[in-house]
């Protein structure tokens, strides 16, 4: 392995290296959910929720309405669709953005998550949250976490009308913010969504192993990842 210069973190994982020299970085985009916040939430919600109130108001089985369900996921996979609350209400015939509203109070934060953000403010980075959550969920966990105030910039995909799954998403964001990739860091739980990334060009992409506190740790293939932030923090400062 070459020697690191100064401000340049290297980060082992799975025999994957990435060496993060922070004085290059300017900017670090973060995704939300499993990334920033608890991941348990989604999959409580829609694993667990949706299912059950779905099947109890068509009259079936959980399992039958569980088979339903991921087959309905299934087909909208890495689109905006999925994770449109707008799309599930009319699609399933419930009230997702009242059912989100109504669970608003499990939205939590990772444990390493301000740290990591307040570090990054000390350090003169630029924070700015990308997801693809719809913005009524967005809203709703803002609001039970204050996860806003240590942030400089929040998107939601939705906003440009591609998912970060799509290639025209990252060169909406790219013009709509001035960022340079090659001068960037992108963090998030989906490898597929951080192939998209690399793919357009930025520089860092590094998945998190543990998006759900309540799940073991979760590998990546084709990416560095890591499962506390606090890691990276000594080498910012």
């Amino acid at each position: 392995m070459l020697p690191c210069r100064a401000n340049c973190f290297t980060l082992e994982i799975s025999l994957m290296h990435i060496n993060i020299a922070w004085q290059d970085v300017d900017t670090v985009l973060l995704d939300m959910d499993g990334t920033l916040l608890d991941l348990a939430f989604d999959n409580y919600f829609w694993q667990k929720l949706v299912p059950e109130t779905w099947g109890a108001k068509n009259g079936v089985t959980p399992q039958e309405a569980m088979e339903y369900m991921r087959q309905q996921y299934h087909d909208v996979q890495h689109t905006l669709n999925w994770y449109c609350l707008d799309y599930w209400s009319e699609q399933l015939g419930l009230d997702i953005c009242a059912m989100t509203t109504e669970m608003g109070p499990r939205a939590v934060l990772r444990e390493d998550t301000i740290p990591f953000l307040e570090a990054l403010k000390a350090s003169g980075k630029q924070r700015i949250l990308l997801t693809n959550a719809h913005p009524h969920n967005l809203a709703v966990k803002l609001e039970h976490t204050g996860l806003d105030a240590h942030l400089d910039l929040l998107l939601s995909t939705h906003t440009f009308g591609y998912p970060k799954e799509d290639q025209r998403l990252w060169h909406a964001v790219a013009e709509a913010t001035g960022l340079k990739a090659e001068r960037t860091l992108f963090i998030d739980d989906s490898e597929a969504i951080l192939d998209a990334a690399a793919q357009f060009g930025i520089r860092y992409c590094l998945g998190v192993t543990n998006p759900d506190s309540g799940i073991a740790e979760k590998q990546y293939q084709r990416h560095p990842s890591l499962n506390d932030y606090r890691r990276l923090i000594p080498s910012l400062m």
